[in-house]
Order: C-alpha cells, then sequence, then structure tokens
C-alpha cells in the first residue's frame, strides 16, 4: 500500500469524516471523485501545511514520490461551508493556508494551531463558535427529498453556494464511488448495476471510468496497481 489509511466518525453535525494517512512508499495513486470539501494538514520533514480542498468532479492520477508524509484530514458534511472559503471556487481546487509558526497557522487574521487526528473536533467547535464555519440546513433536507417552500431558483442557489455542486452532480459521484464499494465487497458487476441504478454495464463503466478511474472488471480483480483514496458511506445517502 502507498497510504496507509485509518478513519473515524464524529459528533460534530458539521463532520462527515476525520482520516488520517500516511505515506509508506512511492507509486501511482488515483485519488477518486468526491462530492464534499475538506481541509487537510500535511506533515514531511517536519514542515506543516494546511490545505483547504474543493471537491472532486472527476478522477486523477498522480505519482507519489514523498515517503513518510503525514496527513489528517476532516471531510465536512453537505450544508457546511466556511464563508471566506467560497466552495464553488473550490472546486477541483485547492488552497494553501500561510504558516504561522511551526506549531499554528493564520486564519483570519490570527494563529491557530494545527489540529490532529485525535483533537480535530475541538478544532471545528471552534471554528463554529467563532462564526467561520456555517451550515445551511436546507441543503440535507433537499438531498432527503423533503418539501421546499423556497422557489426551485432560490434552492438552487444556497445549494451551489454551500456544496459547490448540484443536486445532480452529486448524486452521479456518490452513486458511483457507491457502486465502487459493492464491487469491492465482491458484489457482481449485473447487481451492482442494479443496487446502483445505472441502465446497464456499459453505463456503468463510463461512469466508475469517469468518477474512480477504473472500469468494474478492474476494481473487482485489483488488476490495476493504482491505490484509491478513501470511500466511504456519505450522509444522508444510503
Amino acid at each position: 500500500m502507498i497510504f496507509n489509511f485509518e478513519d473515524r466518525p464524529s459528533d460534530s453535525p458539521f463532520v462527515e469524516r476525520i482520516w488520517y494517512a500516511q505515506s509508506e512508499r512511492t507509486g501511482d495513486f488515483l485519488s477518486v471523485a468526491a462530492s464534499q470539501w475538506e481541509m487537510v494538514v500535511s506533515t514531511y520533514r517536519g514542515e506543516r501545511v494546511v490545505t483547504v480542498r474543493g471537491p472532486e468532479t472527476k478522477a486523477t492520477s498522480m505519482h507519489v514520490t514523498l515517503v513518510g508524509g503525514e496527513f489528517v484530514g476532516i471531510i465536512f458534511k453537505y450544508g457546511a461551508f466556511m464563508p471566506q472559503f467560497p466552495v464553488g471556487s473550490l472546486v477541483d481546487g485547492d488552497l494553501d493556508l500561510p504558516e504561522a509558526s511551526g506549531k499554528s497557522f493564520w486564519l483570519q487574521g490570527s494563529a491557530w494551531q494545527f489540529p490532529t487526528y485525535e483533537n480535530a473536533d475541538i478544532f471545528v467547535e471552534r471554528l463554529t463558535r467563532e462564526g467561520m464555519l456555517v451550515r445551511d440546513p436546507i441543503v440535507e433536507r433537499v438531498l432527503r427529498g423533503e418539501p421546499q417552500d423556497l422557489s426551485p431558483r432560490s434552492v438552487q442557489r444556497r445549494f451551489v453556494q454551500a456544496t459547490g455542486l448540484t443536486q445532480g452532480s452529486i448524486r452521479q459521484i456518490e452513486r458511483a464511488r457507491s457502486a465502487t464499494r459493492l464491487l469491492q465487497r465482491g458484489v457482481s458487476i449485473l447487481d451492482t448495476v442494479e443496487l446502483t441504478g445505472y441502465a446497464d454495464q456499459a453505463h456503468l463503466t463510463r461512469a466508475l471510468k469517469y468518477f474512480i478511474g477504473k472500469t468494474p472488471t478492474q476494481i473487482i480483480r485489483r488488476s490495476e496497481p493504482e491505490q484509491l483514496s478513501l470511500l466511504f458511506k456519505t450522509t444522508p445517502f444510503s
């Protein structure tokens, strides 16, 4: 394995998942499409960087050359966002925050200690307490299919503002990720097509090649050397 991953849930209503990874060797890595934004703390040879990463709308292949790097990620729930970093401007991109000292970085004119895998929840709690992290509750209600009092245009505007993506884009990405998890567990291609609602095998193949970077057969047989980035079940999706 190129990266050793571990992850855990969070009690915060703003956080989907917290993860930790360490790079153990060089090699090819596939960063699969992801519909949520995150903050990542990267540590290598004593230097730390905090990066705000937007949603990824397609799979991206990369060659890992750094060994011994450590990474802590906070993946935020749909509807949670930082107004100073509009999610829409970060789609398929990222932003490094300036370092203040060896133990802190600058955020909105103040020095913040780097969060760790263990204390990430405390870091998020402080963000919310100081009004830097907010949440639009309409997003999860829309994803659950609940009726809204607002006009469709207003709902769409608030949804994209909070997530950076349209409802359709999120559902396409999450369906491909769900199909990949099924295939990794040994579910057949035809059963995966039926369970995830694709029209046919060709439809599934096209989607996975775009969003995951591999065909269903490659995922089942593990015939390609690239390691995939972290996959997990996303709420409010089943």
